[in-house]
């Protein structure tokens, strides 16, 4: 059985591109075919490259236009640089550019430092914005934080400096260790 333009006019806005005194894509109708031959458009002049460009290893040129103002530098430039010796579908990609992005964060902090300006955390990360719209989440996100730097310090402890209730209180047997 064929659909017919009948068997969709009950719904709101079908079709409406069906007039092609209306259409919306009018210029793009009349191609002359050379698209399919390859780039039918001139490639703009390459940007000068004065600095580290990293790009997929998936492509032969860079892209005409590039974002160069902050080059890869420190131990992030190194995650990205390994990052893009694979290809763009693989975890090792990908992963790696995460975690460097994550690593860059903590490189602009102590750069702030290390030229005197003390980072204001709580703005820069919209904390202001989330307890006056989201107290709700911005109090499990503390909680969340305050339970796993316990839990860590609590792990990183030396054994010996953990406090054992019956070991502190003396409730415990002569040779025997609970």
């Amino acid at each position: 059985m064929k659909k017919t333009a009948e068997d969709f006019a009950h719904i709101p806005g079908w079709g409406i591109d069906a007039d092609p005194k209306n259409e919306p894509t009018y210029p793009n109708r009349h191609r002359t075919g050379e698209e399919h031959e390859g780039r039918s458009w001139v490639r703009p002049t390459q940007q000068v490259l004065d600095r580290e460009v990293l790009h997929s290893i998936e492509r032969p040129d860079y892209t005409a236009v590039v974002g160069n103002s902050v080059p890869p530098s420190g131990l992030s430039g190194m995650i990205r640089r390994f990052a893009f010796k694979y290809s763009e579908n693989e975890y090792l990609h990908w992963l790696p550019l995460l975690m460097a992005d994550k690593v860059n964060v903590v490189e602009g902090i102590i750069d702030d430092i290390a030229h005197g300006t003390v980072p204001n955390i709580w703005a820069e990360k919209g904390y202001n914005a989330q307890w006056k719209h989201d107290r709700s989440g911005m109090l499990v996100k503390i909680a969340t934080a305050a339970a796993v730097t316990a839990g860590l310090v609590y792990w990183l402890m030396p054994k010996n400096d953990r406090s054992d209730k019956y070991v502190a209180r003396g409730n415990y047997k002569s040779g025997s260790k609970r």
